[in-house]
């Protein structure tokens, strides 16, 4: 397994929690369904980041705990958890060895939305596979589409981006590849059951402020990498885009992907 450092996301919160996608109201809805959720027991999130998944399934748990290993995320989901007041959740800055050392809590639904990608993932379903009720199970949740075709605005993106960012990907202290083995291999080869589910997809409007938001909050895209370039990186940005649509509104189609791994022994 690679080690990205402890500044992966270092600078990225702020952007995170504003510009960041929401996932869709048809996937709380499936995993609300699936896990028979009413109220009772207790939710993990792990690689919580600002804790935008989580919260929304506050009024299906006793307790939801939040993980992350950046620090600023952990901030971000306290603030907007008590403003909009949710008050059974707890945020712990760390990976889920370092929770179980000290809590011995057991869970019966756990999501990793856009993260599993980052971890040790065997590992991480061993150590889960001790803190999961019998009867529950762990959602992992990507859109990830290694054959999917960029639209040609999401190709001026990419084209800008690797001109002030250079070729290769970023990620904490080197650079990321995706990982070659599937997320589902790695399910199925573990003790959990695997199971496999698509959402519908979604319609999601781009604008040009959200688009940069939106690429200042991945690990890649982290403002600090710019330096002092970042007034010339966003202007030569909008500049594109513009020339693409004059309005500077901009469609995706969101699709996404569900894996399961439920214990169901």
């Amino acid at each position: 397994m690679k080690v990205y450092g402890d500044d992966l996301f270092k600078g990225t919160a702020w952007y995170y929690s504003r510009y960041r996608p929401l996932y869709s109201a048809t996937l709380i809805r499936y995993l609300r369904n699936k896990f028979s959720l009413d109220g009772n027991g207790n939710m993990l999130d792990l690689g919580c980041g600002d804790g935008r998944l989580s919260l929304r399934f506050a009024d299906w748990f006793e307790k939801i705990v939040g993980l992350d290993t950046e620090s600023e995320m952990i901030q971000e989901a306290e603030r907007i958890s008590k403003e909009i007041r949710v008050e059974n959740t707890e945020w712990f800055n760390g990976d889920v060895e370092k929770y179980r050392r000290n809590n011995n809590t057991t869970f019966r639904f756990v999501t990793i939305a856009k993260a599993f990608h980052w971890m040790d993932r065997p590992q991480v379903l061993e150590s889960l596979y001790e803190m999961v009720a019998v009867g529950g199970g762990i959602a992992i949740i990507d859109n990830y589409s290694p054959n999917e075709v960029l639209l040609p605005w999401q190709q001026t993106v990419q084209e800008v981006v690797k001109h002030w960012y250079g070729n290769e990907r970023r990620a904490g202290n080197i650079t990321y590849s995706h990982p070659t083995v599937s997320h589902q291999e790695i399910i199925s080869s573990s003790k959990f059951d695997l199971e496999i589910h698509q959402i519908p997809t979604y319609e999601q409007i781009w604008t040009l402020d959200s688009i940069i938001g939106n690429h200042y909050s991945t690990s890649f895209g982290a403002k600090r990498f710019l330096g002092e370039k970042v007034d010339l990186f966003e202007k030569h940005l909008k500049e594109e885009l513009l020339a693409i649509d004059k309005n500077g509104v901009f469609k995706e189609q969101i699709n996404t992907s569900v894996k399961l791994a439920l214990k169901n022994i």
